[in-house]
């Protein structure tokens, strides 16, 4: 934790021009949730104190995402200075280090950032920390100028570098660390005289030697400083989000038997010793007890699952279920906004939604919750010790009590007392001989064709 005050301007006013998109390119998800909120929470676990994102104008869905955090509008695009500024009345009086990041890099660690805040500290002397990077292609990357003693002499943008320069290795990530005292200050000194036409908050670095402060370079790398500016960068951050995720998995405690095949969300919370099958999805908001068992081919989303309970293969939990303890979930069983409770068992081909299934019941395959008439959603309630066999349908709202028993293919309509017997169907009827009679005729006609 940084021992002196921080604060952050996060840059996420890009449109998601390069990605094809309508939406900002910050929204965009890596394990369920928008990129920035990724960062976001980063930037909480390190203590600062206030945090700025600076949007364009017209982005309502950033601000609902980013909340607590400030806001601020950079209402014409002319660069990354000119976007830092935007921040301006939101840090007035603010004299700490303030973090300058990029909503669209959203691994950036923990660690890194304190290395910063802590190098910008260590010295009065240092006014500005950048971060750095060696990528195995430099591409259009920014290049860091560093001289003999250390200090960072200039940062050079590609479109502006010499042959020379573009042989630098050392790349600017563009995330700085700044004395707040001097930021706004120095960016007014800025100008766009360049390729671009642009406020380039890189010559913040040249403004800052100009007044005897010196700028010098952390070095970061790997994984951390991967960017997103399309939809090909967002499948390799996600598959980063999705290795950090399962190895945490495995860290504590549950067996994943082909961890390439599951996926996580950010807040997937599991207990010890579960065990995770093959090609398993999971949605934001799961919670899994311990000795658990999820089997292959199952989709999760918004449920919980109590210790020592089976789900699957081939079931899918939908928001709002629970799942008590040692209960089983089948193949293709779909549980949606449902309780049920320990040691109940759904083990085929079944639908329980809105519905409430009581302890060590059994619903029987191709069983349905009938729970929407076409205009309101309505509760089931099947009782606990209760029996509802196969092909049946509860027409919701409708309950069956403890230990009754529901016939296979019945259609209840009424409530069931408990331990009653409920049979719908009608009268069976046999018509001895008639079988043979019609494969005769059938073959008399073939004949004569």
């Amino acid at each position: 934790m940084p021992q002196t005050e921080v604060a952050a301007i996060v840059l996420a006013a890009g449109k998601g021009t390069r990605m094809r998109s309508d939406r900002p390119k910050v929204m965009h998800a890596l394990a369920g949730r928008p990129m920035i909120a990724h960062l976001l929470d980063t930037v909480r676990t390190l203590g600062v104190g206030r945090t700025v994102v600076v949007v364009a104008p017209g982005m309502d869905e950033v601000r609902s995402v980013v909340a607590p955090a400030a806001i601020a509008v950079q209402e014409q695009p002319l660069g990354t200075g000119h976007a830092v500024a935007a921040a301006r009345s939101a840090l007035a009086g603010f004299s700490g280090t303030v973090l300058v990041l990029f909503g669209a890099d959203p691994l950036v660690s923990q660690g890194t950032l304190a290395k910063m805040v802590a190098a910008r500290t260590a010295d009065p002397k240092i006014g500005l920390v950048v971060l750095g990077f060696r990528p195995a292609d430099p591409a259009q990357y920014g290049r860091l100028v560093v001289a003999p003693d250390g200090a960072l002499e200039r940062i050079v943008e590609f479109w502006d570098a010499d042959e020379a320069t573009k042989k630098i290795d050392l790349c600017n990530s563009g995330v700085m660390a700044i004395d707040g005292g001097r930021l706004f200050a120095w960016l007014d000194r800025i100008t766009n005289k360049n390729a671009k036409n642009e406020y380039y908050l890189t010559d913040i670095v040249a403004v800052a030697r100009a007044d005897g402060v010196r700028a010098v370079v952390v070095e970061g790398g790997g994984e951390e400083l991967t960017g997103v500016d399309s939809r090909a960068d967002l499948a390799r951050a996600e598959a980063i989000v999705q290795d950090r995720l399962r190895t945490d998995a495995m860290k504590n405690g549950a067996t994943l038997i082909a961890p390439e095949t599951v996926w996580f969300s950010w807040d997937t919370k599991l207990g010890r010793d579960v065990v995770i099958e093959p090609n398993v999805f999971f949605a934001p908001g799961v919670v899994v007890g311990d000795d658990v068992t999820i089997r292959a081919n199952c989709y999760l989303e918004g449920a919980s699952v109590a210790s020592g309970a089976i789900v699957g293969p081939f079931a899918r939990l939908r928001p709002g279920t629970t799942i008590g303890r040692e209960a089983h979930i089948g193949n293709f069983v779909e549980v949606k906004n449902a309780a049920v409770d320990a040691g109940a068992k759904i083990n085929h081909l079944t639908y329980v939604g809105d519905a409430h299934v009581g302890a060590k019941a059994n619903v029987g395959a191709g069983t349905i919750t009938a729970n929407y008439d076409g205009f309101r959603k309505s509760h089931t309630e099947i009782g606990a010790g209760a029996s509802i066999g196969s092909n049946a349908v509860l027409v919701a709202p409708v309950s069956v009590g403890d230990g009754a028993v529901v016939a296979a293919g019945a259609v209840i309509t009424e409530d069931v007392p408990a331990n009653a017997l409920a049979v719908t169907r009608a009268p069976q009827v046999m018509k001895r001989g008639w079988a043979a009679e019609k494969r005769a005729r059938a073959g008399q006609k073939k004949g004569k064709s």
